[in-house]
């Protein structure tokens, strides 16, 4: 057998290498078809607790829902359909118990809700930032943090929140998203009472104990509706 040449090993090792494909796995992100699992039967129990009076009993819509949830592809989309489940069960929970089950499209005190503090959203003029919407967005640096996420005035036009039946929702999963969801991204290991501490951690600690046992009932109704446990820590 004649000496090997050094320059054709390296070709050889190079070859061999660059044949070798090292696959990392990817985080599981785990989608759940929101129209499949937020039924017009999911959506109308809901709606249809609410009073004939009711402004939001014909304002809150499911295809208004859907269609912003487009802008918010993330949503119901963690590591397990449970998880996900999970998410959609507990947005739910909130928005059934901050609108009285799709009632209300504003909150009942109202007040001006206007931070001057923060000075990159600062209040207009004769408005008032007090809740609106799903989950009773409040407070002129919400307003204006979501109109620019979704493309309106909120700083100036804050009634629209109450007004758009899409804007309505965006605003709600804009708040989720930005503020809710974090401590969630992962799945829901810190349990329900995580988001309740998110939405209104005023309640927590003995603050208003009713209220959190209401958003506890919500949940897990939607998980039971959904087909899955509530899972852990869902008390704050």
């Amino acid at each position: 057998m004649g000496k090997i040449q050094l320059p054709a090993i390296i070709h050889v090792v190079a070859v061999l290498v660059s044949a070798i494909v090292i696959t990392i796995p990817a985080t599981v992100v785990v989608a759940v078809p929101l129209g499949r699992l937020v039924t017009p039967e999911f959506f109308n129990n809901i709606r249809n607790k609410a009073g004939s009076n009711c402004k939001g009993k014909h304002f809150y819509t499911r295809r208004a829902f859907l269609k912003a949830a487009k802008s918010y592809p993330r949503f119901g989309h963690l590591d397990s359909v449970e998880e996900s489940k999970r998410e959609i069960a507990a947005f739910f929970a909130h928005v059934s118990h901050e609108t009285g089950d799709l009632c209300y499209t504003e909150e009942i005190e109202r007040g001006t809700y206007c931070d001057s503090s923060a000075v990159a959203n600062p209040c207009a003029p004769g408005r008032q930032y007090y809740g609106r919407g799903p989950l009773q967005l409040s407070w002129n640096y919400n307003y204006g943090e979501c109109g620019k996420a979704n493309g309106f005035d909120g700083l100036r036009n804050p009634d629209i929140v109450a007004r758009d039946p899409v804007v309505t929702w965006k605003s709600a999963l804009w708040f989720w998203s930005t503020s809710v969801r974090p401590t969630e991204r992962k799945g829901f290991g810190q349990g329900f009472g995580a988001t309740i501490r998110r939405v209104n951690g005023g309640e927590c600690n003995g603050g208003s104990p009713a209220a959190v046992a209401a958003r506890v009932k919500y949940y897990r109704a939607y998980c039971r509706s959904f087909g899955i446990t509530p899972g852990p820590n869902i008390s704050c």
